[in-house]
């Protein structure tokens, strides 16, 4: 059987974010110094494994330019424009990226005006998440 008191901390613990915050911080008050220090980088390190967390905080990186050759393939031209929006999540260019390959593929859509049309989604993206910021 739980005893009361451990009861009474799972329970104020169970309350939701406020709740384990406030315990959390009541242990904190009575941990010495170098214990505390080791709460501290494990709760830095537990922060930096949630997403948004350590994201939220960070500024976008810019685009890291590479230069587009003369004669690029569509497929090349997708891996050097993934390596120069390396911080955009792939998922949101998918369905557009996917439908100017499409184009070029079954449609016979010239490679440079499917390039020049992949540039214009990746930027645009980019310009997108960044005005969220």
């Amino acid at each position: 059987m739980i005893a009361p008191m451990n009861m009474a901390r799972k329970n104020k613990a169970s309350r939701g974010k406020g709740g384990a915050a406030a315990r959390v911080a009541e242990i904190a008050g009575k941990l010495p110094e170098e214990e505390l220090r080791t709460l501290l980088q494990f709760s830095e390190f537990l922060l930096a494994q949630v997403p948004d967390a350590a994201a939220a905080d960070a500024p976008l990186p810019e685009p890291k330019p590479l230069p587009r050759p003369a004669e690029e393939s569509v497929i090349k031209a997708m891996r050097r424009l993934s390596e120069t929006y390396f911080m955009l999540d792939r998922g949101p260019l998918l369905n557009e990226t996917s439908a100017l390959m499409a184009q070029h593929v079954m449609q016979g859509r010239k490679a440079a005006e499917v390039i020049d049309d992949l540039e214009a989604v990746f930027s645009a993206q980019y310009e997108r998440v960044r005005s969220s910021q």
